[in-house]
């Protein structure tokens, strides 16, 4: 298991002291600084690993960025906290922005991000809870994230536990019958501490949602499901922020994030190519000054 950073821990506290005091336009400029630095993070880390998933780490960006440094109710230095609010990134192939955002709050150093997908390292493809402080549950296979985030939101309500669960599904991950399985069941158990996000960028490994299998109305069938249903802009702060408010209704909560693959380097937004794909040393430095 990697160990926790406490100097970077101290860090992170800092910013989370910032963003509690500050104006909403002051608390989304800080926000936004600090997504940039995460992609700059992602690409040199994928460039030096020479594999990854640069595409969607982009697009949840912003949503992990607002989630571990304004939302969550955590402490990087203690990680397994018992009253934690939890994530989980069910598109666990997007790793890379998660270990990007969990070094950047302490979890662990941020030099380990030079390991990305080298031999033995901790931080392999997929994210490991054994490995990594931080990570909740093992994920890859798509359509276990939402399933495992509903059993947590269940053993809390059990245990009395105020903490709330919140999971990350990519949208070409919504055509797994598992989540909908998952999400009958949170609607059955009224899960008002699950908070399911679609990162809605509308592209999946080979081509676009809707000409693969289409999930539009998405909306309406979440609320089908029995969701409270949010849908915004997952690049703005103050409308993720507002968005990962507990629920309203009693109800699961449902935040469609509309994104855009590969966010923030203009020749990679919204190219399905880039799904899965490692830029050249060129493309680098085109890319780290876009995000300077």
């Amino acid at each position: 298991m990697l160990a926790t950073d406490l100097e970077q821990v101290e860090v992170w506290r800092a910013l989370r002291a910032q963003l509690e005091d500050a104006s909403a336009a002051d608390r989304d400029a800080l926000l936004a600084e600090k997504a940039r630095l995460t992609r700059r993070s992602i690409i040199t880390m994928i460039s030096t690993a020479g594999q990854g998933h640069v595409g969607g780490d982009l697009s949840v960006t912003d949503i992990l960025t607002t989630l571990y440094a304004y939302t969550l109710r955590i402490d990087p230095a203690n990680p397994t906290l018992a009253g934690r609010d939890r994530f989980i990134l069910s598109k666990g192939h997007c790793a890379g922005a998660l270990y990007t955002t969990l070094a950047h709050s302490g979890y662990f150093e941020p030099a380990e991000l030079n390991t990305f997908m080298a031999p033995l390292s901790s931080l392999n493809g997929h994210p490991n809870r054994n490995k990594v402080p931080g990570v909740e549950t093992n994920t890859g296979p798509l359509g276990h994230g939402l399933p495992v985030a509903v059993g947590q939101a269940m053993a809390a309500k059990l245990s009395k536990n105020d903490a709330r669960i919140f999971v990350v599904m990519g949208d070409g991950e919504m055509q797994e019958g598992s989540n909908w399985e998952a999400l009958m069941t949170a609607s059955q158990y009224k899960l008002d501490n699950l908070v399911a996000i679609v990162d809605r960028n509308r592209l999946q490994q080979g081509g676009r949602t809707e000409d693969t299998n289409a999930l539009d109305p998405l909306d309406e069938r979440l609320a089908s499901f029995g969701c409270e249903v949010r849908v915004i802009d997952g690049h703005s702060y103050a409308e993720l922020v507002e968005a990962f408010a507990p629920s309203t209704t009693g109800k699961p909560v449902a935040i469609i994030a509309n994104t855009v693959k590969g966010k923030g380097v203009s020749f990679i937004e919204d190219r399905v190519e880039w799904h899965h794909k490692v830029p050249s040393a060129e493309q680098v430095l085109l890319a780290l000054q876009e995000l300077s």
